[in-house]
């Protein structure tokens, strides 16, 4: 079912953040195209987390639930290579698209390479020290997020994307470990939620008011076009040829809700810059934000029921089995589920 996280991954990503540069340009020209490239790219990634209630919809067709949620995981991810080319040309450290690249390929390729090593390394350890005894269960739950942390800073110092170390650690760990030890990640997954519950109240409590000050039409305007066309047009372009129905491609367009990831991509710009350009983009990004936490919010439960009862009504049409929305999602083999139960060791 790759090819729906892929068309929204190497298509809808790219033409969002091409959109949302067009249109910042044209309501912020004062900040020049690298600016304007900026606070589209810090607001393309989307949060799944503001639309729990539609990937956790189990009426909702599983490829499309599925498709939502690798999108989300995954674009910040792809977004951080840009996010660090557009900071660099605000600070005019590019003169060339050589230099363009070799940004880009730097961010990449020493992550990918951090990745693989921690996640190769650290399994090979917890298996090594579990089949003797010396880490029970509560260790090897404590031991996911430590890693996903220590991939991130390691990246980070040596100039690599820690969002890109962290997933291909996660990849390779999870490859290597999953079937032994299905019940690790319950408390990484728990850790998760709260600290994201937690960054949506810092946000609320600290970033949002002090935003207002500088409230402008612009903002508005920009944040209720970065929901909507800028996000939803270079989803439906992305879709042309799947043969999915309008319904799914509106639901898909309309359910990319921007959350943590862009949060924490305008605390990077913050770091790095001190012009104005930050405060367009903080209040830019706020704004969005905060937009999304209510309309996405609020929508997420009815729209999804409403997809689902359209989903459920076109059973008793002809065509229905033709339709890319019933594709079954594969996940576990049966081998590899009939050895999923996870091994009592000395010390659970």
């Amino acid at each position: 079912e790759a090819f729906l996280p892929g068309r929204l991954l190497g298509i809808g990503l790219l033409l969002t953040i091409a959109s949302g540069t067009a249109v910042a340009l044209i309501l912020f020209p004062e900040i020049g195209f690298w600016g304007a490239a900026l606070i589209a790219i810090v607001l393309a990634p989307t949060d799944a987390a503001l639309g729990q209630a539609v990937v956790s919809n189990e009426e909702v067709p599983a490829m499309v639930r599925q498709g939502l949620t690798v999108e989300s995981g995954l674009n910040d991810g792809i977004a951080v290579p840009f996010l660090t080319i557009a900071i660099a040309g605000i600070a005019g450290e590019l003169q060339n698209a050589t230099e363009i690249a070799a940004v880009f390929i730097e961010e990449i390729g020493l992550a990918v390479a951090v990745g693989l090593g921690v996640g190769y390394v650290a399994a090979i350890a917890m298996r090594y020290a579990s089949n003797r005894g010396w880490m029970g269960r509560e260790g090897r739950q404590v031991l996911i997020p430590f890693l996903a942390l220590f991939a991130l800073a390691l990246a980070d110092l040596i100039g690599g994307s820690g969002f890109i170390a962290a997933f291909v650690g996660g990849v390779v760990f999870g490859h290597r470990v999953r079937r032994e030890f299905p019940s690790i990640c319950h408390f990484s997954e728990g850790v998760a939620h709260l600290l994201t519950m937690a960054s949506f109240f810092v946000f609320g409590a600290l970033i949002l008011e002090p935003v207002l000050d500088v409230l402008s039409w612009e903002i508005v305007v920009y944040a209720v076009l970065s929901l909507t066309v800028i996000r939803m047009i270079p989803v439906a372009l992305s879709l042309i040829g799947t043969s999915l129905a309008w319904q799914t491609v509106g639901f898909l367009g309309w359910f990319g809700p921007r959350g943590l990831a862009s949060l924490v991509f305008v605390g990077t710009v913050v770091a790095h810059l001190g012009t104005d350009v930050a405060i367009e983009v903080v209040a830019v990004g706020a704004v969005t934000v905060v937009m999304s936490v209510f309309l996405h919010g609020v929508t997420a439960w009815p729209l999804s029921r409403r997809y689902a009862s359209w989903f459920a009504s076109m059973g008793d049409e002809p065509e229905t089995d033709t339709m890319p929305e019933h594709s079954d999602v594969q996940h576990m083999t049966g081998r590899a589920v009939a050895r999923s139960a996870d091994p009592p060791m000395m010390g659970d």
